[in-house]
């Protein structure tokens, strides 16, 4: 075997910028309807925010510190690298930027600006502005010293302005998209559509704003967007509690430097140096010349507009026989249990579920962590009405979960002001797992019912993110689930785990056995293979045991959708691993681990990425799905993932992005609505064997009640007839 610690893997970094690249290919497909490829922009430029504010401004942190030590070359070295692939991509968002607004103008769809509408549409503008506009403006005027760091909100876009007259004032603006869509439909003519940027509409404004309060010639507005970094101090104080330490951790956050700067590059170079100085910046931030416009973000909600061939179809909900023909949620799941694969499901099962155990008067207790959930969250408007209904009801709710922290806060207060019992999980450790656990007294003993997800409680990213959930009842699983829950209360007993894979009490140690598993087998000639699908492969601990388990003869199929530093493909090291990432209309965001173990697979899914934080610094839980037929279903979804010649892309050494390659003699295979059909077609099939069930016990109890019948009826005619015998004529 070759020496797996010289062999240098993929930097997280550059893999990360690798996977929104992938995104930003989207917006350049033309299979992708126009409005939907508007929209990929504001889920890269969403993406790309989060990447500074985390990863960039991490990699300015190792720096700084090495830089104290002595040792800042490799850091440097992987920041420029990124400098030079963020510019790259830049480059590719401002063409294909270029390229849609064309293709929306060819459909007579008009992003307008300020210098492009005519004087009626103009006073239109005017008269807007003046009456939803104006009263969210709240210039701050570079009148006295100001420090920007402390002042500017981080991604919030900004219009800077410079007044020229006999004095020159310069002025910021806070473009009020919170309150005020980013995209303004104005006026125009029959047949067209025509748009404003709510940037444009300020400009048009500028003289309400500032007229008869300064004296000027001539005024500016150059937009700009700082990012910061996400990182905050969480050690707390003592004597404060657990939402007054986040709440003042937040507010670090909204203090932080600045670790991006982005800018008009139409900006004056003056006005450009003017702002590095006041944002204090170095060398090793990112100062980005860009588009007149920022926050690119917005997109994600560009209107519906023009036809509706410009959108995704809606694909129709599949229901869940299994679910819909019993009288309740719990009666279905004693049936068997019961796996949903969202979005192509709905997540209302779940909601369901939750509902009908908040007011069953047999359901005891209810358990549940929560991660991100929707703003309005019927999951959490059930556990009120559970603990209201005189419930046990104990909600984990993960304060840390990176910028949803706030929401959670207030989730956490509602939750405790209506009698909640709510825990906040370990100091040390996130809890991600997907969990909930109702406790019901069936007769003269308590039975669980338990829900096991690779996906959160969230009514939105439920449809649009891929996610499996498992319902069970079965007696192992959810004695163990019950029993995470117990750890994360109790975090010093070490409960044992025989079924599930629990971060970080034995999930690595199993990970590494049913690895080294499979290396033992391929070197005795045994079947072997690993068929993974995770979010990030980014652990080296694991990447190494892959390495050394391709060069045993192991077999692996893995589909990442996002970071990977494992480098597959390399001979004599990773030859016989082969990894793909599905970018498509749905977020993929299952795990799923299939271990042939001499062709007696070994199946799990799992809250948890194959990332160091998973496995060693959070409360992640993966479940082993035991129903054959559920297994069945799993593993062809796989196989059709696997197979996806549309929206495929080959992760090779070098992230290249290269597309699948398609044989235009072979089926199209686009796996999001191959997965659709696939599952709609298994529910037909069950909902036909239920009515054939169904009517052949018609039958039977039909037969039954004529076999009953059938003596009594010979008896009657019996009767009927002997008294008619005995019977005496009258004379």
């Amino acid at each position: 075997m070759s020496d797996i610690k010289k062999i240098d893997l993929v930097p997280k970094e550059i893999s990360w910028l690798s996977f929104n690249g992938r995104v930003l290919q989207e917006a350049a497909d033309q299979s992708v309807p126009l409005i939907e490829k508007i929209r990929f922009l504001g889920i890269y430029s969403n993406n790309q925010d989060e990447f500074f504010k985390v990863r960039v401004a991490n990699l300015k942190r190792q720096i700084i510190i090495n830089k104290e030590e002595g040792n800042e070359t490799e850091a440097v070295k992987l920041l420029k690298e990124v400098q030079t692939l963020v510019s790259r991509y830049q480059s590719d968002l401002n063409r294909i930027y270029r390229a849609l607004m064309q293709e929306l103008a060819d459909n007579k769809i008009y992003l307008r600006d300020e210098t492009e509408v005519t004087e009626n549409q103009k006073a239109w503008v005017r008269n807007y502005f003046k009456r939803h506009v104006l009263k969210h403006i709240n210039p701050i005027i570079f009148k006295n010293k100001i420090d920007l760091v402390q002042f500017l909100r981080d991604q919030y876009t900004y219009l800077l302005i410079r007044m020229t007259g006999k004095e020159v004032h310069h002025a910021l603006l806070e473009i009020p998209s919170d309150v005020v869509p980013r995209f303004i439909s104005m006026p125009t003519q029959e047949g067209e559509t025509t748009l404003m940027f709510l940037d444009n509409v300020i400009r048009i404004g500028l003289d309400d704003i500032f007229k008869g309060f300064f004296d000027y010639d001539t005024i500016e507005a150059y937009s700009i967007k700082m990012n910061r970094d996400a990182e905050y101090d969480l050690l707390g104080n003592v004597d404060m509690s657990v939402l007054e330490n986040m709440s003042n951790s937040l507010k670090q956050r909204l203090n932080a430097m600045p670790v991006r700067f982005a800018y008009d590059r139409a900006m004056p170079k003056d006005m450009v140096a003017f702002m590095t100085e006041e944002l204090h910046l170095s060398d090793i931030d990112s100062c980005m010349p860009g588009n007149r416009y920022h926050n690119f973000k917005d997109f994600l909600s560009f209107p519906s507009v023009g036809p509706d061939s410009f959108e995704n179809p809606s694909l129709s909900p599949i229901l869940s026989t299994a679910f819909d023909n019993h009288i309740n949620a719990f009666d279905a799941i004693s049936k068997s249990d019961i796996l949903l694969y969202y979005p192509y499901y709905s997540f209302e099962y779940f909601t369901e579920f939750l509902r009908q155990a908040s007011y069953d008067p047999k359901v005891t207790a209810i358990k549940i962590n929560i991660y991100r959930v929707a703003r309005n969250s019927r999951v959490i408007d059930s556990l009120i009405d559970a603990a209201n209904n005189g419930k046990r009801v104990t909600v984990v709710v993960e304060l840390k979960a990176r910028f949803d922290e706030a929401n959670n806060i207030r989730w956490a207060s509602h939750l405790t002001d209506a009698g909640v019992k709510v825990l906040f999980g370990l100091p040390t450790l996130k809890i991600h797992s997907k969990l909930c656990i109702i406790s019901r007294k069936e007769g003269d003993k308590t039975v669980r019912y338990a829900h096991i997800g690779t996906g959160n409680f969230n009514e939105k990213t439920a449809k649009i993110y891929t996610d499996f959930a498992l319902f069970t009842k079965n007696e192992t699983l959810t004695q163990e689930v019950h029993n995470v829950f117990d750890f994360i209360e109790y975090p010093y007993t070490r409960p044992r785990f025989d079924k599930l894979l629990v971060s970080p009490i034995n999930a690595r140690q199993r990970i590494y056995a049913m690895i080294d598993r499979e290396i033992e087998n391929a070197s005795m000639g045994l079947p072997s293979y690993i068929n993974l699908k995770v979010n990030n492969l980014v652990d080296e601990g694991l990447i190494e045991r892959l390495y050394k388990a391709s060069q045993a003869g192991v077999k692996i199929r893995a589909i990442i959708r996002g970071m990977c530093s494992l480098r597959p493909g390399v001979p004599g090291l990773s030859e016989n691993i082969y990894i793909t990432s599905i970018v498509d209309r749905f977020l993929e965001h299952p795990r799923v681990m299939i271990f042939c173990n001499n062709n007696n697979e070994e199946l799990y899914i799992s809250s948890a990425d194959w990332m160091t934080r998973n496995l060693d610094y959070r409360i992640e839980v993966g479940a082993p799905v035991l129903d054959p037929a559920l297994r069945e279903r799993i593993r062809t979804i796989f196989k059709i993932q696997e197979s996806d010649n549309q929206k495929s892309r080959i992760i090779d050494a070098d992230q290249t992005n290269e597309y699948v390659p398609y044989n235009p003699d072979s089926p199209k295979i686009r796996s999001q609505i191959e997965i659709h059909r696939y599952l709609s077609s298994v529910e037909t099939k069950l909902s036909e064997e239920l009515k054939q069930q169904q009517l052949q016990t018609k039958l039977d109890t039909a037969k039954t009640t004529a076999k009953k019948a059938a003596p009594a009826k010979a008896a009657a005619t019996t009767k009927k007839a002997t008294a008619k015998d005995t019977l005496i004529p009258t004379k």
